[in-house]
């Protein structure tokens, strides 16, 4: 079908539309983290009068930001690599073998993403709290915490998607495989796993992702030596002062490595959420 003159300029002006709505907020933030604090507490500009990169440096000494950004690279990345291992394995026996109560655990898991995360907060602080005083180990302010945490909301989703990217697979392979005399785990790790790299990938992207923007559960499982950036952010915003020229700063500065790797990764995390799609 032929595209005609009103839906081409229909589509120019609401792809043109989304592209303003994408850019000026962005643009906003990089302008404001150019500008002097009084001039970002003053009446709006869309340049700055005096452009300068100070809050670009005062950032790193108004509040730890370094730390709050390791804390969030370890955290995120550990929980993103745990939910992946669990996963893989998880969703190998949900596609690939049929066993009582398969139904069951498929349902189960699906069904955990029906319910609003703050309903597991009270629960999982109080287990945390008691399992210290009576054990010794401490899970409540540590990372160790934060990831277990960050994968009871994680890995049943990662789980779900990749069932449905190894369903998509072939069994054809499997069984060529074990005419070859390759067992279950050799299957896994030389026939699925390569064929399905770009489901991996979308996973372990959503899993990242998931622990790296978290508010909630951060802001109440963390104290400030594990605090991460999402609720680290806040300390630009004292008593007396909202340091707007810095808060910007430093989202642009905490943002490049996110971005980046997403933007490196693109191809595969498209690719991984639109292949268990379609058999």
């Amino acid at each position: 079908m032929r595209e005609t003159a009103g839906e081409r300029w229909g589509r120019r002006i609401v792809l043109t539309l989304l592209t303003l709505f994408v850019v000026i907020p962005l643009y906003v933030m990089i302008t404001s983290a150019a500008k002097p604090l009084q001039d970002v507490q003053n009446g709006f500009t869309w340049w700055p009068s005096r452009p300068t990169l100070q809050p670009f440096i005062d950032m790193w000494s108004t509040v730890p930001l370094a730390r709050y950004l390791v804390n969030s690279l370890v955290v995120s990345s550990i929980a993103a690599v745990c939910s992946v291992a669990v996963a893989i394995f998880a969703a190998f026996a949900v596609s690939r073998y049929r066993f009582r109560g398969r139904g069951v655990f498929s349902v189960t898991v699906l069904s955990t993403q029906m319910f609003p995360g703050i309903l597991f907060l009270l629960p999982l602080f109080l287990i945390y709290v008691n399992l210290g005083n009576a054990t010794g180990i401490e899970l409540y302010a540590s990372r160790t915490g934060l990831v277990i945490t960050y994968l009871t909301f994680s890995l049943p989703f990662s789980i779900w998607m990749l069932v449905g990217y190894f369903d998509s697979i072939p069994r054809g392979l499997d069984e060529a495989a074990q005419v070859d005399g390759a067992g279950p785990l050799r299957i896994l790790f030389r026939v699925i796993l390569p064929a399905a790299v770009p489901g991996v990938v979308a996973v372990t992207v959503y899993a990242f992702m998931t622990a790296w923007g978290e508010v909630l559960f951060a802001s109440v499982m963390t104290d400030e030596g594990s605090r991460t950036l999402a609720v680290g952010l806040q300390g630009y915003s004292t008593q007396f002062n909202v340091y707007w020229n810095q808060v910007m700063a430093a989202s642009l500065v905490v943002s490049i490595p996110v971005v980046a790797g997403f933007l490196a990764l693109q191809r595969y995390f498209v690719a991984g959420l639109t292949a268990g799609a379609v058999k």
